[in-house]
């Protein structure tokens, strides 16, 4: 896999097509998103990983996504009951194609209780070795 020009991580290639699209999701974020993000992951407040949120890789756009530990992070809502098959086909190509891991939590889980979800998401880290 190519290796990042100045960082030692590796490239995921995406369409540029998707980069605005990217950053209108950024501005339209759930509420369990918003909560993860701000509690969570912006400034590295509990894990210790640098993650972007809406990045785009290959020609999908993912929630989160952390370089250094080739791990993706979904929050699923309601629409995502309708499209699993849609979300386990990108989940498998995101796999096979660049090695990534994916973790997927749901509104209810973040809104109903971010600290245990926190607490998941920290022991999965510990157990994940970098691509």
């Amino acid at each position: 896999m190519q290796k990042h020009k100045f960082l030692n991580i590796p490239f995921i290639p995406y369409d540029k097509n998707l980069v605005s699209r990217a950053r209108e999701l950024r501005k339209e974020t759930t509420e369990a998103e918003n909560l993860f993000w701000n509690k969570v992951l912006k400034n590295k407040k509990l894990v210790d990983f640098k993650f972007t949120r809406q990045k785009p890789l290959d020609h999908f756009i993912v929630d989160f996504y952390c370089a250094k530990l080739g791990l993706i992070i979904e929050i699923d809502g309601e629409i995502h009951n309708f499209q699993k098959d849609r979300d386990m086909e990108r989940d498998n190509i995101l796999k096979q194609k660049f090695g990534l891991k994916i973790i997927r939590y749901t509104n209810e889980e973040i809104l109903n209780n971010v600290e245990k979800v926190t607490e998941d998401l920290v022991t999965r880290i510990q157990n994940t070795t970098p691509p």
